[in-house]
């Protein structure tokens, strides 16, 4: 790569980190919860999920990306959202929250309830452009992560691999991990090949997941 292409992806990329802000400045509410299906909100606005295994983060991370602190109720009990919830960014996208899969401290009845209620939300929204699936980085991708790869990469719903937590691990740990998730969604017809790295805490890799998530609004999201 030239001296003058460095200086053109250097333009773009810092084009896209400022898209993403803009979007994220704007306002952002939750406009509803579902524990069925038939409770889901007719789907108007493009909508980008977030899933991830118990306590992984999703709802701090959703907060962090909105600038606000307690849009997305955050709890230190795994398994305490248990349902999808919508939260409208305005006029651009629909972020969804889906509950935590993996461990829980409810009933089994209650973790087929939410796993049923996730696998009919994911095949059967035609406005999903992408899932953002959360990875504590810490662990690395577990046995039910990739049960849930399996079933995107067969019913073709994209998605991308989010990593969090990354302020508990050195600049080395987390390349470690971010290079094994890549080698690993080399083969999944579905998956995204950039990993993105964030700490909601440390703020890192914010504003870069903004300037993703900011291109798949479009145009008309961004004007």
């Amino acid at each position: 790569m030239t001296e003058r292409d460095d200086s053109a992806q250097a333009i773009s990329d810092e084009e896209a980190i400022e898209r993403g802000r803009l979007l994220f400045a704007r306002p952002c509410r939750f406009v509803a919860g579902a524990a069925r299906a038939d409770q889901l909100p007719p789907p108007e606005l493009t909508e980008v999920a977030f899933a991830g295994r118990s306590n992984v983060g999703k709802s701090t991370l959703v907060n962090a990306l909105t600038g606000q602190t307690a849009l997305a109720r955050v709890s230190r009990t795994p398994g305490r959202t248990q349902q999808i919830n919508f939260f409208r960014l305005d006029d651009a996208l629909m972020l969804v929250d889906l509950p935590g899969y993996g461990y829980a401290r409810v009933s089994k009845r209650a973790v087929a309830d939410w796993t049923r209620l996730i696998h009919d939300y994911l095949k059967g929204r035609p406005n999903l452009r992408r899932l953002c699936l959360l990875i504590d980085a810490r662990h690395g991708i577990k046995s039910v992560d990739t049960a849930l790869m399996d079933e995107l990469d067969d019913a073709a719903v994209s998605y991308q691999v989010v990593l969090t937590k990354a302020d508990a691990l050195s600049a080395d740990e987390i390349e470690a991990t971010r290079a094994g998730v890549a080698a690993a969604l080399v083969r999944r017809p579905a998956a995204h090949p950039e990993v993105i790295v964030t700490s909601a805490r440390a703020d890192i890799g914010i504003a870069a997941l903004r300037a993703a998530l900011a291109a798949l609004a479009g145009p008309d999201g961004l004007g």
